[in-house]
Parts: structure tokens; C-alpha cells; sequence
């Protein structure tokens, strides 16, 4: 576990300066535009990157180095990240440059992040494997507590040149720890990807693996659906926060740092008293305490509610994480993991961008002008979400939450009921 430990609180590190980064630009963009469908586009811009490497990058991760394919994506998302930053200090930046560089970042954090997934399972014996996934709950989780409070407050005082000054400096610190330690590769087996294989038969070995196994593929139907449901609502957060606020970013922070305290102390409840043996009930059940949680944030329209529920709903997050985690490394050959994991992010990158894709439209078009003063639904539901901007973006908010609850029902009744031909008995 001691060289798993190393490289992990480098990459936790690199998060936070990642995640201040991230945050800043956000502000920067709904200062700029006042518009759900151009932050969306950052995000999206983003997605679309993963979406074409996803299946070729499986294929790198089973066949090259891993431990020199995280520098490498280290090496170049820092870099762009440094361009960014140039651009700002020089007065030139535009909107496209923050799509561009989003869609580079994207590309090579996909690379690290599944060489560095993949890795887990030659790091640590299977019997830490919750631990270890637990461990992984607290990059984003971690980086929440402090990344966005400093990033609110460093913001007008550095500028996003500063943040990113930041950010290339805990680059520098999880590339070192990279470099320093040793990651072990897969043994050459029959499941490694060979010389003579086609493109196709090497982009399609983690379909076929999939397809020839009924529970992981059930699995990943329902986790998909939740993907597509949480990612429209999470693209909705921060604009409906700040619009409902007048552009307090003091209060956009501390709501997103109480997601991180509340995901850092599930992720250090399961780390050190262990994951729940039924990782399905675990899976399920977290599913719907998040979605509970995010209706009453929807609903809510003062910071206390705000903060009170982002917690109550990040404390599940962990939970439902490691558990579909485990039952993965569990399930899947670690010699095929890179190949069979980048279908899994394929499927979940495809759901998301749809997702991301159809927030901003639904929000700017459909229910913020139904909500406002004289708008279609300001009869029925004004008096529960109110007619002001950011109204119609909680509405929406709900609707996609009340959707996570189902799925999380639903996931535990078609699991239960069909766990023997799935083959989930032991879950």
C-alpha cells in the first residue's frame, strides 16, 4: 500500500490546484455570459475529447507503460493549463481559448486518469480494494473542501493567472512522486492486447468482454442512467447558485466545500472501518440518499438549506463510488481492465455530454422563461421555487433528482429480482 499511498496524495494534491483552476474559470465564464448553455459548453468541450479516445485509450493503457503514460498526461495538461494562463495575463482571453484548452486537458486526464485507475489493482492486494477506492472518493471530495473557498477568495486578488500558478505548481509535485515510485505492469497473458491484433479487434475486445457478461452490463445500464440524470442537474448548480445570490461566489464556494468535508468523511468512514459487504444494497442505497438530498436543494432557496443539503448529499457519493468500483476490479481480469474500463468510460462519457449537452437549452430556452413573472408555470409552482432568475434552473434541478431516486429504487428491485442469472448472488 506505501507506494499506492505516495502516488495517490500526489494526484490528490495536482486535484486541488486542478479544481481551483476549474472553479475560477466557471466564475470567469458566468461573469462573461450570464449564460447556462456557455458554461455547459465547457463542459462539453470537455466531454467530446473522451468520447473519441475513450476505446483507443484502453488499448495504450494494456499495451504501453502506465506509470509513463500518467506523466505524459500530467506532463501535457500542465502545459496547456500554462497557455491558459498566459492568454489571461495578457488581456487576450476569450471563451473559445477555455473550450480549446478544456478539450486538451480532457483528452490527456482521460489517459492518466485510467492508467492510473488501472493501476490500482497491481498497487494493493484485492482484499484493500474497497480501501483503495475509498482512498479515490477523496480527490474530488478532498480537493471540494479547500480548492473553491481559496479559489473565491484568491480569485479577485490574483486573477486566474494566479490560480493557475498554483495549479502548474501541484502539477510539478504529482509528476515527482510519478517519476519516484515504481508502478508494476500486467504479467503478458492471452488477455494482452497483441502486436498482430487489428485496431478493431483490440478497440472492440471490451464490448465483447462486456456483452458476455449479463451483470456487468445490467449494471452499467442503470449506473448510465443516473450518469445522464446527475450530470443535466450538476451543470445547473453553480448558475442556479449564483443567480439566486446576485453572483456570490463566497457562498458558491462554501457550498461546494461542504460537498468535499461531507465526501472526505464518508470516504475516511469506509477507509478505515471498511467498506458494507453488500455492495449492491450499498450502490443502490446511496444512489437514492443523493437524489433525496438533491430534491431538498432544489427546493431550498437560502444558503443554510443549500449547504446543509449539498453535505447530506455528498455523503453518499463515496458509498455508492466504491462500491460499483470494487464489484468492477472484482469482476474484471486485471490484465483487460484498460480495455474493459474505457468501455465503461465511453458509455459514461457518451451519457454525460448528451446530458451536459441538453442542460444549458432546457435551462436558458424551456424553464427559466416558464418561471419567470407571466411565464407558462409561475401559476403552478411559483410560490414553491419563486419567479426570479435561477427559478426555473431549480425547477429543473428537481425534476432531474426526483429521476436519481427512481433509478436508485428501480437498480435494487431489477438487481434483487434477477441476481441469480446475473450472477450476483455474493453482492
Amino acid at each position: 500500500m506505501r507506494t499506492f499511498i505516495i502516488i495517490w496524495f500526489g494526484q490528490l494534491i495536482s486535484t486541488i490546484g486542478s479544481q481551483m483552476t476549474n472553479f475560477a474559470i466557471s466564475i470567469w465564464v458566468w461573469e462573461l455570459t450570464h449564460s447556462v448553455t456557455a458554461m455547459a459548453w465547457v463542459g462539453l468541450a470537455s466531454q467530446l475529447p473522451r468520447i473519441a479516445l475513450s476505446l483507443y485509450a484502453g488499448v495504450l493503457v494494456d499495451r504501453y507503460p502506465r506509470k509513463y503514460l500518467m506523466i505524459l498526461g500530467n506532463c501535457v495538461t500542465a502545459l496547456s493549463t500554462m497557455v491558459l494562463g498566459i492568454l489571461f495575463w495578457l488581456e487576450v482571453l476569450q471563451i473559445w481559448h477555455i473550450y480549446l484548452t478544456a478539450a486538451v486537458n480532457s483528452g490527456f486526464r482521460l489517459l492518466q486518469g485510467l492508467s492510473y485507475s488501472t493501476s490500482v489493482a497491481m498497487l494493493v492486494p484485492p482484499n484493500q480494494y474497497s480501501r483503495a477506492t475509498s482512498m479515490n472518493s477523496t480527490f474530488n471530495y478532498g480537493s471540494s473542501i479547500m480548492a473553491p473557498a481559496l479559489a473565491g477568495a484568491l480569485y479577485p486578488l490574483i486573477g486566474l493567472t494566479g490560480i493557475i500558478v498554483i495549479d502548474l505548481a501541484t502539477f510539478s509535485f504529482a509528476i515527482v512522486t510519478l517519476i519516484t515510485q515504481p508502478i508494476p505492469q500486467p504479467s503478458t497473458t492471452e488477455t494482452e492486447p497483441s502486436p498482430s491484433e487489428s485496431f478493431w479487434q483490440r478497440f472492440s475486445y471490451g464490448i465483447r468482454y462486456l456483452l458476455n457478461h449479463r451483470g456487468l452490463t445490467t449494471l452499467l445500464l442503470i449506473r448510465l442512467l443516473f450518469k445522464f440524470l446527475h450530470d443535466l442537474g450538476r451543470v445547473l448548480l453553480r448558475p442556479m447558485i449564483l443567480a439566486r445570490t446576485d453572483n456570490n461566489t463566497t457562498v458558491l464556494g462554501w457550498i461546494h466545500s461542504a460537498a468535499g468535508i461531507a465526501g472526505v468523511l464518508s470516504a475516511t468512514i469506509l477507509s478505515t472501518r471498511g467498506a458494507p459487504t453488500q455492495k449492491l444494497k450499498a450502490l443502490f442505497s446511496g444512489m437514492m440518499g443523493a437524489g433525496i438530498f438533491k430534491v431538498i436543494l432544489g427546493l431550498g432557496q437560502v444558503p443554510w438549506i443549500w449547504l446543509v443539503a449539498q453535505f447530506g448529499s455528498s455523503l453518499n457519493f463515496p458509498l455508492m463510488n466504491s462500491s460499483h468500483a470494487t464489484i468492477w476490479l472484482n469482476e474484471v481480469n486485471p490484465k483487460a481492465q484498460g480495455r474493459v474500463f474505457s468501455v465503461r468510460s465511453l458509455s459514461m462519457q457518451l451519457t454525460s455530454a448528451v446530458g451536459v449537452a441538453l442542460a444549458g437549452p432546457l435551462a436558458d430556452q424551456v424553464f427559466e422563461p416558464a418561471m419567470m413573472e407571466g411565464g407558462s408555470l409561475t401559476p403552478l409552482l411559483g410560490t414553491i421555487f419563486g419567479t426570479r432568475e435561477g427559478a426555473g434552473m431549480a425547477l429543473l434541478y428537481v425534476l432531474c433528482s426526483v429521476g436519481l431516486l427512481l433509478v436508485g429504487i428501480s437498480g435494487q428491485f431489477v438487481c434483487r429480482r434477477w441476481e441469480t442469472v446475473l450472477g450476483w448472488e455474493r453482492y
